[in-house]
């Protein structure tokens, strides 16, 4: 398969990419019709070219021009008439495409309590390490997540649970709750070291979430959707199967007035000013650029280069360079104008295509798109994963072998069944309440981005 013309390379069946005519030493690899790294050695037509004979060209920290894409209309775009889903619509207008108790933890000291809590009532509890021993913007990042989080419409109740002792205190954090959270949100507190039985208190505070959340779903525009946009465990069939497939309905949404958000800003570097030509002002380009250098000065403030990806499953399914990786993985943000780009722990603000600072890793990533407010993420996988965050997490298979080995893992089968508008009814019935795989499983946590030290 050849994707672009330019490419020197085709994609044969095993995913992995071959040379169409001879490649010389230091000239580019081209596919998607770009550069996706240089050749180190001459090849040959018909040889493998992968990770032995091709190199990435990427460097550090660069300087961008804003060059919006001409056909970039400058006025809002026309919606078209949205369909409905059935969700649940809050009291505060808020709306969820499910009605769970979370129970969330403000530290990792009182986890255990949680579960037992959420088990006892079919909740979910939102368990994690930190909260305390972290200090300035390691403790923030933690405290913030937390806190968007408490205020996801996917919760029909929020039971948050302290210690009593943490840095991450009850007064402080229900602050964060009721700056960030519109009034009247359908939540309790519980300070375990007050409690004389801490179990019993939580169960009686969860009885009067249980009867305060909404009761039945309604119908819903499609336009108050919001869907997160991921992928793991990328293979060399990722940007021609499943994110192709997700970029068109990430822009079948956003017709429709529906919100989208693209994540994993080291999974955009070499592909980067694609995004950036389709910022919809130069204030949001501008946001676009600090997110992409800020990330790299991440990198470089722990002495690491900013290309050290793809993973070795990504190497094994046949991609070779970050750029390889991230011109496929761009292409799930679809070709819709970028209307706002988000720092780690904000929620959406704006309809259409948002960009969210977060990193490639799958559970810190997911997390942090649960907290921006997406109300499903779609996960494109090439080697699979059970993986799921709080949210549903519908995995999209690249390939139809991963899909019959893992059905219990995969919701829809990209290679076998392209078609938009099927899968695109498919994530409806997921948002009206059809379970997702990792659902079904129970496999549902959250992860939380670490850049501090511990006390």
């Amino acid at each position: 398969m050849v994707i672009h013309p330019s490419d020197n390379v085709e994609i044969r069946e095993d995913g992995h990419k071959y040379a169409r005519r001879p490649i010389k030493s230091g000239e580019n690899v081209v596919k998607y019709g770009m550069p996706i790294g240089h050749a180190t050695r001459d090849i040959e037509p018909g040889e493998h070219v992968h990770v032995h004979n091709l190199a990435t060209n990427l460097g550090d920290v660069l300087e961008y021009t804003y060059e919006p894409d001409p056909a970039l209309d400058a006025s809002a775009p026309q919606a078209l008439v949205p369909p409905t889903i059935r969700a649940y619509r809050h009291a505060d207008g808020r709306v969820g495409v499910r009605n769970d108790i979370w129970v969330i933890p403000t530290v990792g000291c009182v986890n255990r309590l949680c579960q037992r809590l959420a088990d006892s009532c079919g909740g979910l509890a939102l368990t994690h390490p930190y909260g305390c021993s972290q200090l300035g913007a390691d403790h923030e990042m933690t405290a913030n997540l937390l806190a968007a989080l408490a205020c996801h419409p996917n919760a029909g109740g929020v039971l948050v649970v302290a210690l009593g002792c943490e840095n991450n205190t009850l007064d402080t954090f229900r602050q964060r709750i009721e700056k960030l959270g519109p009034a009247g949100l359908n939540i309790r507190y519980l300070r375990a070291q007050d409690a004389g039985d801490e179990f019993e208190r939580g169960r009686a505070l969860i009885a009067e979430l249980m009867a305060n959340r909404p009761q039945e779903r309604v119908d819903v525009p499609v336009s108050e959707l919001v869907v997160g946009l991921k992928c793991g465990g990328s293979d060399g069939f990722s940007g021609l199967t499943a994110n192709p497939l997700v970029g068109r309905f990430s822009d079948w949404l956003v017709a429709r007035g529906g919100s989208t958000v693209l994540t994993e800003v080291p999974e955009m570097f070499g592909a980067e000013t694609l995004l950036m030509k389709r910022c919809r002002t130069r204030a949001v380009f501008d946001k676009c650029v600090a997110m992409v250098n800020d990330f790299k000065d991440y990198y470089t403030r722990h002495n690491q280069v900013c290309y050290e990806n793809p993973s070795p499953g990504n190497k094994a399914g046949g991609i070779s360079t970050l750029e390889d990786k991230s011109l496929g993985c761009v292409q799930k943000g679809g070709s819709a104008p970028v209307e706002d780009v988000l720092d780690y722990g904000d929620r959406v603000k704006a309809h259409g295509l948002s960009l969210l600072t977060g990193p490639g890793n799958d559970l810190v990533a997911s997390t942090v798109l649960a907290a921006a407010g997406c109300h499903l993420i779609l996960f494109t996988t090439g080697r699979g994963t059970p993986f799921g965050t709080v949210v549903p997490t519908m995995k999209v298979a690249t390939n139809k072998t991963l899909a019959a080995n893992k059905p219990h893992w995969i919701d829809w089968d990209a290679m076998t069944n392209p078609d938009t508008e099927a899968f695109a009814a498919k994530v409806l019935a997921v948002a009206s309440g059809e379970p997702a795989r990792n659902e079904a499983l129970g496999d549902r946590g959250i992860a939380i981005f670490k850049d501090g030290v511990t006390l």
